[in-house]
């Protein structure tokens, strides 16, 4: 769950006489006393493990400590065997990543009843270290992708003791029911041994970050389980701590069976409930032995229209939509967050999916996203919006290709767009994880509609715009159905954290940015005073290249498709 930061000490503020200089060094002062401050509350103890923390609804991950980004990658599902992680390794190292998601699957640890094998575990965590990277695990358990692929057969062909769903018709469904107790119990006794396992060889270490609970839950073509043990529960009053988080779309009684509370919701919220208590149990028991963060995934609904309309077949019911997450919140208070897998490209249901699932109570990380060229300029929204990390699926050598949800590609073609990203957040991913807790951060994806976009910030307020020639303005142009080379498609991107009131690191590819004064400091004069081209290295230390003025920042700060970091600094002065 997430924890409370420590408070974080004010920076002092800059007087309001004197000279712009003196104002300036009293800023920066002020970030560094910052700075300063906020390492020294989220300094590591001996032995601290990774944990999620919260400040004013932003979110970091803290690894030894200190805030961490993860970039990552997730393997191809059936790259879980030794024999498989070189081609897994290599991808990851020119992807630029520094963490990996890999699945541990139940058929895997425990082939037999009561006889485990975790010898792929230990071969994993040695390879991450020898790598240099960190680890997600992701728990293939009860359901994958909604369904039992991943079971042990001893589990998988045993529907009298370990149940599956039943249909209103009385017909036995793909899935196994949330209701089955024999189930649930040897779920819970296998992932308990993995986390046991995972703290007796890494406790000291902490190559492992975080475990996800089961894969994509929920159930296509099914509402949820009518089975006795099911329609018993369905007839009870709704628990108080769903009713204490989850509205009603349409009033309705304010206590109750889940159909009087809930109307033409109540199958699908009833549904959900149900399976977040059963990844409770789970989560709960292996917190209990190995305390890591913990989150679930999501198969997506369209986060279009709104509100969001009854269940018809048309998503997964009962898993972490983001219509039912407060339900997730009351009934798994062991998950920290709930990630969308975003297999979307549409930029418009991007957007909508990145803000549904960033809240104040709710980490935004992307456990899954298509690994295609198109979405790597999301990793700038997405990031520059707070995210804690994101993974695009299929980052793996594997002679296997998820097109047309990813690339087409299973070379380094198809990590290539995602290294360029990575590669320039790697050497300051510390710094950016903390800008980003101390709400700093800033992010925007090309659209569709190649439109430009503006971001509001402290006094200030960026345009963004696409498609543009580096020198000039488009209506100078005879043609002006004339655009940049390399621009045929979306892949524009800019993160931007701002560093001081007039300080910014700007991070892009693709794109022109404007910076204006704005709010109380609308209308003022300005000028860049300084623009820096550089980069950070190893340690997170900037180096200048060259400095950007003329024709280079006449016209905007115009990113080239090779990302650039810039670190810009805007003066005004009087009429």
């Amino acid at each position: 769950m997430p924890v409370p930061n420590p408070r974080f000490a004010a920076a002092a503020a800059p007087s309001a006489s004197g000279s712009r200089q003196a104002k300036g060094l009293m800023q920066r002062l002020a970030a560094l006393a910052l700075t300063l401050s906020t390492s020294a509350n989220l300094a590591a103890a001996p032995g601290d493990l990774p944990r999620i923390v919260a400040k004013d609804g932003r979110h970091a991950l803290l690894v030894d400590g200190q805030p961490f980004l993860m970039l990552a990658g997730q393997a191809h599902n059936s790259s879980n065997y030794p024999a498989a992680l070189p081609k897994v390794w290599a991808a990851l190292k020119d992807a630029r990543a520094n963490t990996l998601e890999m699945p541990v699957a139940w058929e895997q640890i425990e082939p037999q009843e009561g006889k485990f094998d975790f010898s792929f575990v230990d071969v994993l965590v040695k390879g991450a270290r020898d790598n240099g990277m960190r680890l997600v695990i992701v728990w293939f358990g009860t359901w994958k992708n909604t369904g039992p692929g991943y079971l042990p057969e001893w589990v998988k062909f045993d529907n009298r003791r370990f149940p599956r769903m039943i249909d209103k018709d009385g017909k036995t469904s793909y899935s196994h029911s949330p209701f089955g107790e024999a189930t649930l119990a040897a779920d819970r006794k296998a992932f308990v041994a993995l986390m046991e396992h995972i703290r007796r060889i890494d406790a000291k270490e902490r190559t492992v970050l975080m475990v996800q609970v089961e894969n994509e839950v929920g159930t296509y073509g099914l509402v949820r389980d009518y089975g006795p043990r099911a329609q018993a529960a369905f007839a009870q009053p709704v628990p108080d701590a769903v009713l204490g988080r989850q509205k009603a779309p349409v009033p309705g009684a304010a206590k109750g069976s889940w159909r009087e509370v809930y109307g033409d919701y109540a199958e699908q919220y009833f549904h959900s409930w149900a399976i977040a208590s059963y990844i409770e149990e789970i989560a709960k028991a292996g917190r209990a032995v190995y305390d890591l963060p913990m989150f679930v995934n999501n198969a997506l609904r369209d986060p279009f229209p709104q509100p969001p309309q009854p269940w018809k077949a048309n998503f997964a019911s009962g898993g972490p939509t983001y219509d039912v997450l407060d339900i997730y919140k009351a009934a798994a208070p062991h998950i920290d967050f709930a990630g969308p897998d975003i297999y979307k490209p549409e930029s418009s249901k991007v957007t909508a999916i990145l803000r549904q699932f960033q809240r104040p109570d709710n980490a935004l990380m992307i456990p899954e996203m298509g690994n295609a060229a198109g979405y790597a300029r999301y990793v700038y929204q997405a990031l520059g919006m707070g995210a804690i990390g994101i993974a695009p699926f299929g980052i793996d050598y594997a002679d296997y290709s998820n097109y047309p949800l990813g690339s087409k590609y299973t070379d380094r073609r198809m990590v290539e767009p995602f290294a360029r990203v990575f590669g320039v957040f790697a050497p300051m991913q510390r710094q950016w994880a903390r800008w980003a807790l101390e709400g700093r951060t800033y992010g925007v994806a090309e659209g569709d509609d190649r439109a430009p976009q503006t971001v509001e910030m402290k006094g200030s307020k960026a345009t963004v715009s696409f498609r543009e020639f580096q020198f000039g303005e488009r209506e100078w142009l005879k043609d002006k159905s004339e655009y940049a080379a390399g621009t045929d498609q979306p892949s524009g991107g800019v993160a931007i954290a701002q560093l001081g009131d007039d300080e910014f690191l700007i991070v892009g590819q693709q794109a022109r940015v404007k910076i204006a004064p704005h709010g109380a400091n609308a209308g003022k004069p300005s000028l860049w005073a300084r623009v820096e081209e550089g980069r950070f290295d190893a340690r997170g230390r900037w180096t200048m290249e060259r400095n950007w003025n003329g024709d280079q920042t006449d016209y905007g700060l115009n990113l080239p498709a090779q990302p650039t970091v810039l670190k810009v600094r805007l003066g005004t002065y009087q009429d």
